[in-house]
């Protein structure tokens, strides 16, 4: 099994159920041969906690290329390429659980913003992969998580909330025991493959409703502008700005599936400065107009984000 090809990085997008505060992909459609006929990486808009509980293979996180087996956690933030293989001629039984830190957070803390930021900062630190007797604290919560989303037995969206906020503060606490990347990183104290254009990825992912501008994106890479827009294009598949705009579409196809609102007012939140520039963008990555789209949201489950990096909706 060789190492992934950058160059065909792919979204994979999940939404979380309506009222809950995780979506779990659970039970026997999840025994599969993991990887088969895949020769990228991929990544997701939510923290990915996976446990596999048979087969065997090799996780890859961004560059390191990592094997895996029965009784393993893995803990992948947000915008982080990855992939599961599994080893030839298997096949493997991962459970996952895909949440959002930042909603769960600020639920939890409101009127504390800095306090927020810094969990975040801990949580995205970097993926983690390893041994139940590794992380003890952080795989009973999560298979105690799992295991409420199996059943959903009365309050198991309460019982759910509770775990997953344990959950947070335990990856924190993991993140804080680590020593910093530029201590063990092979790259001389850089960061390796992608995870340079992480910080421009984090930054899109929740200020996509102001104007963001790619000065900006490549200052927070420490990089010159010139050489951030040949990185983003060569591992993401697009430009920063189309980038951009693929985010804000998704964010305006969220707000239509789940409210009225009209059409003006979601252009406006989701960063679009006119509604011409909104049906522009929409029909460019949709493949439709959003009265079109909004009339038949089935087609939000095959079309959405079909845009050069091949993004899909989840597996």
């Amino acid at each position: 099994m060789g190492r992934k090809k950058k160059d065909n990085i792919q979204f994979r997008y999940y939404d979380l159920p309506q009222k809950e505060h995780c979506l779990a992909l659970l039970g026997p459609s999840w025994v599969r041969r993991y990887g088969e006929g895949i020769d990228y990486l991929h990544f997701h808009n939510l923290l990915e906690i996976g446990y596999c509980r048979q087969g065997t293979g090799i996780l890859t996180l961004n560059d390191r290329c990592l094997p895996y087996e029965p009784g393993m956690i893995s803990v992948i933030p947000r915008n982080y390429p990855h992939n599961t293989d599994s080893e030839e001629g298997t096949q493997s039984f991962w459970e996952y659980l895909f949440l959002d830190p930042e909603e769960l957070l600020r639920s939890l803390y409101p009127e504390n913003e800095h306090y927020c930021q810094h969990m975040l900062s801990l949580i995205n630190r970097d993926a983690v992969l390893g041994k139940q007797n590794q992380y003890p604290q952080l795989t009973a919560v999560a298979l105690a998580a799992m295991e409420e989303m199996r059943h959903k037995r009365e309050f198991y969206v309460e019982a759910v909330e509770g775990l997953l906020r344990v959950l947070l503060f335990e990856i924190a606490r993991i993140a804080g025991r680590q020593p910093d990347e530029g201590d063990s990183c092979p790259c001389s104290g850089r960061m390796c493959g992608m995870t340079v254009i992480h910080p421009a990825l984090e930054y899109i992912q929740t200020e996509y409703a102001e104007p963001v501008r790619v000065e900006k994106l490549a200052g927070l890479c420490s990089m010159s502008e010139t050489h951030f827009r040949r990185l983003f294009v060569e591992y993401m598949g697009m430009t920063p700005v189309d980038y951009i705009n693929a985010v804000r579409i998704r964010m305006a196809c969220e707000r239509m599936k789940r409210s009225d609102e009209a059409m003006n007012d979601i252009a406006v939140r989701c960063g679009f400065l006119t509604v011409s520039t909104f049906n522009r963008n929409f029909k460019k990555f949709i493949g439709v107009t959003p009265y079109q789209w909004k009339k038949d949201p089935a087609n939000f489950e095959s079309t959405l984000l079909k845009f050069h990096i091949s993004a899909e909706k989840g597996w």
